[in-house]
């Protein structure tokens, strides 16, 4: 007959290893969303910078509506001064 004895030494290293793998991930989940958004807003700031200076040489509807919708600003007026100052 034979006699095992457990012991408790591997339990807590997989629950130290499952704590520090979760925590891991969340960290990496956490740094590629930064990263994400970071990525959106520069999108979004070259589209804008883009559609102001082709503005400047072709002024279309299309190009006041892109304006319009990227900046949120409703009159040709404010969207002339908002590229002024994004021109610059």
């Amino acid at each position: 007959m034979k006699f095992e004895l457990k012991t408790e030494n591997d339990n807590y290293s997989k629950s130290f290893s499952q704590f520090f793998g979760l925590v891991f991930i969340v960290s990496i989940l956490i740094i590629l969303c930064d990263i994400a958004l970071n990525l959106r807003i520069i999108s979004r700031n070259y589209k804008i910078d883009y559609s102001c200076r082709l503005l400047s040489i072709e002024k279309s509807k299309i190009n006041f509506k892109k304006l319009s919708k990227l900046s949120k600003l409703n009159s040709k007026q404010q969207i002339w001064e908002f590229c002024r100052e994004v021109i610059k």
